[in-house]
């Protein structure tokens, strides 16, 4: 199945930042619909009352640097 990416917004910011943007999408979430702002575009879509919610903690480590890299990811899954 082809991936069609509808939105996607990635910067540097601070954890209080990301608590404030997580509690506001969270107060979305409840209601049913979630809307992405960004500087050039704007998406609305309808949470079902059941999705799929993953929780997922990866390291990654460079090879040659073993510098450590870690992503804490939330997803929400649905088919509609």
């Amino acid at each position: 199945m082809p991936e069609e990416e509808l939105f996607k917004t990635e910067r540097k910011v601070t954890r209080t930042e990301i608590a404030d943007t997580l509690r506001g999408v969270a107060d979305q979430i409840e209601s049913g619909d979630v809307t992405l702002v960004s500087d050039t575009e704007e998406q609305t879509v309808t949470v079902p009352d059941r999705p799929r919610f993953e929780v997922e903690l990866e390291r990654l480590t460079d090879s040659e640097t073993g510098d450590q890299q870690y992503e804490l990811e939330y997803e929400i899954r649905w088919t509609k």
